[in-house]
C-alpha cells in the first residue's frame, strides 16, 4: 500500500517570507561562492601580475606550453628566452607562468 502526502500550509499561516527567505539564501550562496571560487582566483592572478612585472634578465621560467628557457631580453609585452644553448623564442609576457630560478627542471 503506497501512501502519497500533501503539506499544505494551514490557513491562517503567513507564506510570505518565503519570498525573503529564497533571496536571502540566493545572497548567501553569492557570498559563498565568491568567498571560495572569484576571491582566490582574483588573488592568483593578481600574483602572476606582479610576477610578470617583476621579471629580470638572467630568470629561469617556464611558459604555458611547458618550455623552460632564461630571459636573454626583456620588452613591453614580449620576452626573449634561450632554450638551453638551442636557440631563441621570443614569447609573450602572459606566456610565462613560473619562476624556475632556484629550480631545476625535472627529468
Amino acid at each position: 500500500m503506497m501512501y502519497t502526502f500533501f503539506i499544505l500550509p494551514l490557513e491562517g499561516q503567513a507564506t510570505s517570507g518565503s519570498g525573503v527567505q529564497q533571496i536571502g539564501l540566493l545572497l548567501l550562496l553569492l557570498v559563498v561562492f565568491w568567498l571560495f571560487m572569484i576571491r582566490p582566483q582574483m588573488k592568483r592572478q593578481k600574483e602572476l601580475r606582479k610576477y610578470r612585472e617583476s621579471l629580470q634578465k638572467g630568470d629561469k621560467v617556464v611558459t604555458t606550453g611547458g618550455i623552460f628557457g632564461k630571459i636573454l631580453e626583456l620588452g613591453d609585452h614580449t620576452v626573449i628566452i634561450e632554450v638551453e644553448n638551442q636557440g631563441r623564442l621570443k614569447v609573450l609576457k602572459e606566456a610565462i607562468v613560473k619562476d624556475m630560478t632556484g629550480n631545476p627542471p625535472a627529468r
